[in-house]
């Protein structure tokens, strides 16, 4: 196995970063031209070495967990970080399940012939170079370059100091698949060093890298928005609500509530604030609150839900703006779907919020009013991901209103131009 070593502390890391930027604008180019059974040839091919090299990923892994430890990490940042054979097999799976997508390049939006006979067509085409800023999730690796490399982009993946050398081993298994489909090995690179300066040198690069998505807590994600000299797919948080309306089935809001927010407490679609009707709260919220405190979660509460359970410590208004990423959840009692919508619109995130109910004229009257990326109906905000949207992965959640909203997958990380073709005319 191959370890990663950090560079030089003394090596010019601009000069690496801008060496790297200008390799990646050609092999980008030239990943642009290559054909969708090249491009799936390289995903596949990454997957299976992924397979193969499940060991030396294992071992890489162990020391990135070992630091961590040492560094004392939080549980829930913790398991974002830790591989097992079940998660690399996922991790080789939706990369094979990104290459049995339809090829997004190439495909014709919109067609028209005009008067004059010009024929003028709107074509999807690549981005061109993407960054993406990660911390926490090898994962990242395999899902940021497999899709990039479907939407015929090439990337500079940086991941973070936690991630150093499970990042670099799966780096290099998609390396060798670019390699073995006759693609650029550079069509996929990341800075060889931990050094932050990486970061910064990443965000100025506005000549090479089109597209910065960042990936990580909200001192990142806040330093890229207000650095970079490009533009950026990104959500600073999640704060993500599950609402139960006064129509809700008892049994379906509990294994919702529970499932939303205590399967994975360490993900941006995990519930942070559940909300539930006034009118049948003396009826849902204790056993709403059962689950959650059996389940080793802490409930804090507006006084009118400690009122009802005891056992619900007092909430402070800054849980209301609080992403937990933890088996914390807070709980507040609303005056039906209108105080739902308000308190959401007000202290969400636009990310991903969720009703419970068995009306659908209140359902519909909630997904037309939160003003957020996902919205759902009688389901777990957990789902908040691209591979459960059916696109195989995701880069990442897209909370801002151009370009891409929502989980960004490959067809996210396309734009378009136009053709036209004539037969000699002339404008007068």
């Amino acid at each position: 196995m191959s370890v990663a070593h950090d560079i030089d502390d003394n090596a010019d890391i601009a000069a690496i970063m801008l060496h790297m930027g200008a390799a990646a604008r050609a092999a980008g180019r030239a990943l642009a031209q290559a054909t969708s059974a090249d491009k799936d040839a390289a995903i596949t091919g990454g997957a299976a070495r992924i397979r193969d090299r499940q060991a030396d990923i294992l071992a890489a892994n162990a020391i990135d967990v070992a630091a961590a430890k040492e560094k004392n990490i939080s549980g829930a940042m913790l398991d974002r970080l830790i591989l097992d054979d079940k998660r690399l097999e996922a991790m080789a799976r939706g990369l094979e399940e990104v290459a049995a997508l339809p090829d997004p390049i190439g495909t014709v939006l919109d067609e028209r012939t005009r008067p004059n006979g010009l024929k003028i067509s709107r074509i999807r085409v690549p981005l061109g170079v993407i960054g993406v800023i990660y911390e926490s999730r090898p994962n990242v690796t395999a899902d940021a370059g497999g899709l990039c490399l479907k939407a015929g982009n090439a990337a500079i993946l940086r991941g973070g100091s936690d991630t150093f050398h499970t990042s670099a081993v799966i780096l290099e298994c998609l390396q060798q698949g670019l390699a073995a489909a006759g693609l650029p090995e550079t069509c996929l690179q990341a800075p060889p060093t931990t050094d932050r300066a990486a970061v910064g040198a990443m965000l100025a690069m506005s000549d090479y890298i089109d597209v910065i998505v960042p990936r990580g807590g909200k001192s990142l994600v806040e330093r890229v928005q207000n650095e970079a000299r490009m533009p950026v797919f990104a959500h600073l948080e999640g704060i993500c609500h599950t609402y139960v309306h006064a129509k809700a089935q008892l049994d379906m809001a509990r294994s919702i509530v529970l499932n939303a927010k205590m399967r994975r407490t360490g993900i941006c679609g995990a519930t942070e604030t559940v909300l539930i009707d006034r009118s049948v709260a003396p009826d849902m919220l204790t056993p709403i609150v059962d689950d959650l405190v059996e389940a080793g979660c802490e409930v804090r509460g507006d006084a009118g839900a400690q009122g009802i359970d005891g056992r619900i410590c007092a909430a402070t208004a800054e849980d209301w703006d609080t992403e937990y990423l933890d088996s914390i959840v807070s709980v507040k009692l609303v005056d039906g779907v209108d105080g739902a919508i308000e308190h959401i619109n007000q202290h969400g995130s636009n990310h991903t919020d969720a009703i419970v109910t068995d009306d659908d004229a209140v359902a519909a009257q909630f997904l037309d009013g939160v003003d957020s990326g996902i919205v759902m109906h009688n389901t777990s905000t957990q789902f908040a991901d691209g591979g459960e949207f059916g696109m195989g992965a995701e880069i990442g959640i897209s909370t801002g209103r151009l370009h891409a909203r929502g989980p960004v997958g490959a067809e996210q990380l396309t734009t378009y131009k136009y053709v036209v073709r004539g037969a000699g005319q002339l404008r007068p």
